[in-house]
């Protein structure tokens, strides 16, 4: 009811979704790369254990990771499909698997179209305002500087909805969006720290379990070490592997928002 053009109506299969929560929209490119991927999986990882759902729209690409993504990390999710909810038109066809699961594991479906509606061009970028409009923000991964998932992020500007976006390698095609949108004043992420505070989240209430629960021998190895923060020389020699793998390890550590380098010196986030 927040948006020009509101809905009349809305269908919905599966859970009711808990309004009180935090609405996180991931959008993105179809054509993702495995530093997409990558991304979308380990901050929303990061978020496990917090008050958020995770919003997008089903579509093949970084749609399904989120996802995906969402469902490994027990964190509701919500579906917009560009069709309507009935399986035999859900669409993608290939991606009515996940729609089932999303309702078998709590989540929801949710669409302005009659349950037989059949998607067509015109419908993907209606169902985007009803994504950006549901979203307390919008948090783009990846996209080239002509694509739909822009117009979610103009409608959630339009919407006065918070738009995140990623970094990306200069010479990749599908960061000339996130950066524009950087350039434009979006918040860069980094870590899921990052994500949870750009979402208004408190880190510090994540329990231990939730936070580390998910963590490798090695990930805890280093949470181990970090009983006050430490010289990243100090831990690449405590934790006995390879010095490219560990600055590997320490990287995709501070991704997930488990650490964080500050000042010549790494420390955890949560204390354990």
């Amino acid at each position: 009811m927040e948006i020009p053009e509101p809905p009349k109506k809305l269908y919905i299969k599966g859970t009711l979704p808990d309004w009180d929560r935090k609405f996180l929209a991931v959008v993105g490119s179809r054509k993702y790369t495995s530093y997409g991927k990558r991304a979308v999986e380990t901050l929303i990882s990061g978020l496990r254990g917090k008050n958020v759902t995770i919003v997008s729209g089903l579509a093949l690409g970084i749609d399904g990771v989120a996802h995906r993504a969402a469902l490994s990390a027990n964190l509701p999710t919500i579906a917009i499909p560009g069709s309507g909810l009935s399986e035999k038109v859900i669409y993608p066809a290939s991606n009515a698997g996940l729609a089932r699961k999303i309702c078998e594991c709590g989540g929801t479906l949710l669409s302005e179209y009659d349950p037989d509606f059949k998607a067509t061009n015109w419908s993907f970028p209606r169902r985007n305002r009803v994504m950006a409009g549901l979203a307390d923000a919008v948090f783009v991964i990846e996209a080239e500087q002509k694509s739909g998932t822009l117009i979610t992020s103009r409608l959630a500007t339009e919407y006065n909805r918070d738009v995140l976006t990623i970094p990306h390698n200069i010479f990749s095609p599908t960061g000339e969006g996130p950066h524009m949108l950087i350039r434009l004043g979006a918040t860069p992420i980094r870590d899921s720290a990052e994500l949870a505070e750009a979402l208004g989240l408190d880190n510090s209430t994540m329990e231990e379990k939730d936070v580390y629960g998910d963590c490798s021998p090695e990930e805890l190895s280093v949470i181990t070490i970090l009983d006050e923060p430490k010289p990243r020389d100090y831990i690449i020699g405590k934790i006995n592997i390879p010095v490219s793998d560990a600055n590997a390890l320490l990287a995709l550590m501070e991704i997930k928002g488990l650490i964080k380098e500050e000042m010549g010196e790494i420390r955890k986030i949560c204390n354990i």
